[in-house]
């Protein structure tokens, strides 16, 4: 935590960061089921290999997983006393 910063800036900061990645992954993960249908569409039962319901479900899921995560560090990192994490430095 810097020197003047707000306690909510810094939750907002670090969930940002975090959320940026879980969106890339996400991302990266449909492309690549879209890609991969074929291999997926013998994998599956009675679910079409790009099934829009199901794409936007566990995408949601992993959203929503990847937040969950992002919290526990951003309340952390906003409760640190910022003249403690200099003196660690």
């Amino acid at each position: 935590m810097a020197p003047g910063a707000k306690r909510g800036e810094i939750v907002g900061m670090v969930i940002r960061w975090g959320m940026r990645i879980a969106v890339a992954g996400v991302a990266a993960g449909i492309v690549a089921a879209l890609a991969l249908r074929r291999l997926m569409a013998s994998m599956l039962y009675d679910v079409k290999a790009s099934d829009p319901a199901t794409f936007f479900t566990v995408s949601l899921i992993l959203a929503l997983t990847a937040l969950l995560a992002c919290c526990l560090p951003a309340l952390k990192a906003a409760r640190v006393d910022p003249m403690v994490a200099l003196r660690y430095e």
